[in-house]
């Protein structure tokens, strides 16, 4: 079971300026650019944010318009932000080996999210690691292939997952396991979790959901299951052989901050944690993404568009785009998140609050904190 307390962190709010928040505002360039080559896909997954078709799209950057994408992202300056090349199913694009050579030979890191098809084999992975692909991710959605199946709608992809990370260690490529957080999912946790530690991986990332495209049928945790989670993951992540990683949950660095203060780390070993290098990290800041037919968003879970980078440059519009700059200052936040003292440090999920309210820049309705009231 998740345990239901954490009486340490429960308790010690960290003071207001410990960890040196004004350092993780990304206004110079991302960390990340996120890259949906195709929204082409052989599954049908229940959550796709994408809602991913069949077929390809004929709006999607072509190899040209990609390479000088790649071209556009080295305006940023060194160090270039690391690009995921993402869909859809990257591999569905004949011209994927291509675009990873061309960002690998303007030093720009790259990872690869690929669907778990029959197009994933070892000599598709070796062939992409030497072409430049620094390390893959993957999806587990549950412990046994029936509920792992019963979300991805395609039979035999849940050990079609678990040949593809062998294959993986094949091409020597380090590998991260998404999954998917839901009330779906949320019983059968303590159980993937088992799995991973079968798996040789080197991050586990949990995404909650943030109802965007096919994902809006499906229910979120509650905040008070958000917030259980949170401290059973991080009591996971002491002694855990892979890091532990949450996505659209920012308000697990709130816990995480708390716990490790009681337990008496100072704000420099705090931000010197794996938590702590994602300290800022949210859409927009930090983050952002590069449609199939090149419109830019501050990430694939905020489809609010800034622009495109067929007619703009992807330097101005992350650094200038209203969209962005907005994203970038947490005084513009509203309702709890614009007074709460870990603003900048965690500043919510705006993907959900913009999916819960229309407006990015309202609060998480994930994060069940409460800060005072400011004088």
């Amino acid at each position: 079971m998740i345990p239901q307390s954490h009486p340490a962190a429960a308790t010690h709010p960290v003071a207001v300026g410990a960890v040196k928040a004004e350092g993780y505002i990304y206004s110079r360039a991302p960390m990340l650019v996120y890259w949906e080559m195709t929204n082409a896909c052989g599954l049908a997954c229940r959550h796709c944010r994408a809602s991913a078709m069949a077929e390809r799209s004929p709006l999607e950057l072509t190899l040209d318009e990609g390479r000088r994408l790649l071209d556009d992202i080295t305006g940023f300056g060194r160090p270039y932000p690391h690009v995921v090349f993402t869909g859809g199913d990257p591999l569905l694009r004949p011209d994927l080996v291509e675009l990873v050579e061309a960002a690998t030979e303007r030093g720009i890191g790259v990872s690869l999210a690929p669907a778990a098809t029959g197009l994933l084999t070892v000599s598709a992975l070796d062939r992409l690691k030497a072409a430049g692909v620094q390390n893959i991710s993957l999806s587990i959605d549950g412990s046994t292939a029936q509920i792992h199946d019963g979300f991805r709608k395609v039979a035999g992809t849940f050990l079609r997952t678990l040949e593809s990370a062998r294959f993986a260690h094949e091409a020597g490529l380090p590998i991260q396991v998404n999954t998917l957080i839901t009330d779906e999912t949320l019983p059968d946790l303590p159980a993937i979790y088992e799995l991973m530690k079968t798996l040789d991986i080197m991050r586990w990332s949990l995404f909650y959901l943030i109802s965007v495209g096919r994902g809006s049928a499906l229910k979120e945790v509650s905040p008070a299951e958000s917030e259980r989670l949170n401290r059973w993951l991080y009591e996971l992540s002491r002694s855990a052989p892979f890091q532990i990683k949450t996505t659209e949950a920012m308000h697990y660095r709130r816990l995480v901050i708390r716990a490790m203060e009681a337990e008496g780390k100072t704000a420099d070993e705090i931000a010197a944690t794996s938590v702590g290098r994602g300290f800022g990290i949210r859409d927009g800041n930090g983050i952002m993404f590069v449609n199939h037919d090149g419109a830019v968003y501050p990430s694939g879970f905020l489809p609010v568009p800034a622009g495109n980078v067929r007619t703009s440059s992807i330097v101005d519009l992350y650094r200038s785009s209203p969209v962005f700059t907005s994203l970038r200052d947490p005084d513009q936040f509203k309702g709890r998140c614009g007074r709460c003292e870990y603003s900048r440090i965690c500043g919510g999920s705006r993907a959900r609050a913009f999916a819960w309210t229309g407006d990015a820049l309202e609060s998480d309705p994930l994060c069940p904190y409460v800060p005072a009231a400011r004088a």
